[in-house]
């Protein structure tokens, strides 16, 4: 089907909008490893012991955590765009910080601030589900879900030769630097969404739920300083869980709740986020054990000996592997379905620790190892979004993949605190210093195999494509059952826009086929959506109408077999495909 529109400014934007909000996701994602490079060197450097040192890191990751939900949250009610831009502007003002300090306090505390930047990937998601056509919508979700690796390997090499050569405070100059550069690209390029949930804020719900992922997540990440048996650990435990217990029940009680646990229950989205936890821990191994492999040195029998620059270059094919995967996704996607992408993607992951296994005694093969996983990873990745997008409503697309990326933070902060307690426990003492051992490093990727091995098993229980189509439609079996008909059913569906992008409820929509005989008609619904079913393939002309705005008349035709051809209607006089 041919169609034309005289919006051309607006379709400009729309093909810049991906790349720009994927560019936000891979800035995000640097505050993850912008450290690592320097991680031995912070307690000297900031003048306090290992274990204060370790809050530097910790802080992000809480604060990302919490954000993350929240923000997706916020966007759904106040708007996609301007979250992501505050987002952002968070992180900006959290790097100068970092970057004029060597103040442990004042550090944790700009740290603190950079985490909140994690909430702009679940919001470049939902950005891209408001304003994309379908057809695109596979592969631009794909890249902006894997940005967080992308970024995260690409900053490590960049990350190692700026504290190799300058003052590392240099790391947070240049990370306010590309986030003030993504700001600015976001508010030229991007535009809001006009995609807006009903109902307000529920600040208690995002205290109640701040409180219990920080008292969750805070003895994961110290349980190796604290002891894993010792009060403190395990009392903050059992406080997590009372907390979120409490939180979950006070939840199902609200009609706007910060995360809908109804919704969240399902099995397509609570398998999808179990599965998300599986494939965090395995994305986590890669990037603890190959950079300490590397920088041993040779002496120890099994070291390779490279520079922190060098193990930045060997590892970085992990994230350019992931970026190169999106398009491989969107065509894999299409033909299978992302359930199966997923599965794909995570027996690759496996396929990749294993065979890792045997190739950790020469610096290429390190960099073959961070290729498998870099495909692996990025398939499994880019299949998330697709299955939680897929399994909610349009109004809680923010909240749901911000619940989602939260579990894929979850299952790398599980990782780090186990890989860390095994590589300790596996290491061998010289001189007061811990030395990682070949069985740690092994062990290790032994685990995340198992991880990825349990992951499968999780999708397997997903909805196949056909049902996981019905229940984008529908949430209760009745309406799922008006779903599974549609699918069988030959027309055109979209949505009937304001000139402005807005969706115009009640609209009438009428079709008319090739003799000026009216073959149907409808109203839109109060989100602008319309579905209207024809006799047979042929041309026909869809005019629409409603109050305040001038009448559209647009020809389309329809090739006959059963599917529904996707067509946005814009008022007054456009069209525009969906």
């Amino acid at each position: 089907m041919t169609l034309t529109t005289t919006e051309q400014p607006t379709r400009r934007t729309t093909a810049a909008v991906v790349p720009v909000l994927a560019f936000a996701g891979i800035v995000v994602a640097v505050m993850q490893t912008l450290l690592v490079p320097v991680i031995k060197d912070l307690p000297q450097l900031l003048h306090t012991a290992p274990s204060n040192a370790t809050w530097v890191l910790t802080s992000t990751l809480l604060s990302g955590a919490v954000a993350t939900p929240i923000m997706g949250r916020l966007g759904d009610l106040y708007g996609k765009r301007r979250l992501l831009i505050t987002s952002l502007a968070i992180m900006v003002v959290g790097a100068v910080i970092s970057a004029v300090t060597s103040d442990l306090l004042t550090m944790i505390v700009g740290r603190t601030l950079q985490g909140f930047a994690m909430g702009a990937i679940p919001l470049g998601i939902g950005l891209m589900r408001d304003m994309l056509p379908r057809e695109r919508l596979g592969s631009a979700m794909a890249l902006m879900s894997s940005s967080i690796g992308v970024g995260g390997g690409l900053a490590l090499p960049g990350a190692a030769l700026i504290a190799q050569h300058t003052d590392w405070h240099a790391l947070f100059y240049a990370a306010a630097a590309l986030g003030v550069l993504a700001i600015a690209l976001t508010l030229i390029v991007v535009p809001e969404s006009p995609m807006r949930a009903k109902g307000s804020f529920d600040l208690p719900g995002a205290i109640g739920l701040a409180i219990g992922l920080v008292l969750f997540l805070l003895p994961i990440t110290k349980g190796s300083d604290w002891g894993w048996s010792s009060g403190t650990t395990l009392g903050l435990f059992g406080a997590a869980v009372v907390i979120l217990l409490l939180w979950g029940l006070m939840e199902l009680r609200l009609k706007a709740p910060l995360v809908d646990l109804r919704t969240t229950a399902r099995r397509e989205v609570l398998l999808t986020n179990l599965a998300s936890i599986m494939v965090g821990v395995s994305f986590y191994v890669v990037s603890l054990v190959l950079p300490q492999l590397l920088q041993l040195p040779a002496a120890t029998g099994y070291g390779l000996g490279q520079s922190m620059v060098v193990a930045g270059l060997c590892v970085a094919p992990l994230g350019l592997t992931m970026m190169l995967t999106a398009p491989v996704y969107a065509r894999l996607s299409a033909r299978f379905g992302p359930k199966v992408t997923l599965i794909i993607g995570m027996l690759i992951i496996g396929l990749g620790y294993g065979g890792g296994l045997g190739l950790m005694s020469a610096a290429w093969q390190t960099v073959i190892t961070a290729v498998v996983l870099g495909a692996g990873i990025g398939l499994a990745y880019s299949s998330l979004p697709a299955l939680i997008v897929g399994a909610v409503p349009a109004s809680e697309t923010g909240a749901a993949n911000g619940l989602n990326t939260l579990m894929r933070s979850i299952g790398t902060s599980v990782s780090s605190a186990v890989i860390g307690m095994v590589l300790a426990n596996t290491a061998d003492h010289a001189n007061g210093l811990a030395i990682p051992t070949m069985h740690g490093f092994r062990v290790s990727f032994l685990i995340a195999t198992g991880a990825v091995a349990i992951g499968v098993l999780l999708a397997l229980g997903l909805p196949g494509r056909r049902a996981a189509t019905v229940q984008l439609r529908a949430s209760s079996e009745e309406a799922a059952g008006l779903a599974n008909a549609e699918e069988a059913l030959r027309g055109f569906r979209g949505r009937v826009l304001a000139a402005g992008g807005t969706p115009v409820a009640r609209a009438k929509v009428t079709l008319i086929d090739r003799r000026g005989r009216q073959a149907g008609a409808t109203i839109s619904g109060d989100d602008g959506t319309y579905t209207l079913t024809v006799p047979a393939e042929g041309h026909y002309v869809l005019a629409a109408r409603a109050a305040g705005h001038g009448p559209l008349a647009s020809s389309a035709t329809h090739p006959g077999h059963a599917r529904l051809v996707d067509l946005d209607l814009s008022l007054p006089g456009e069209t525009v495909s969906a």
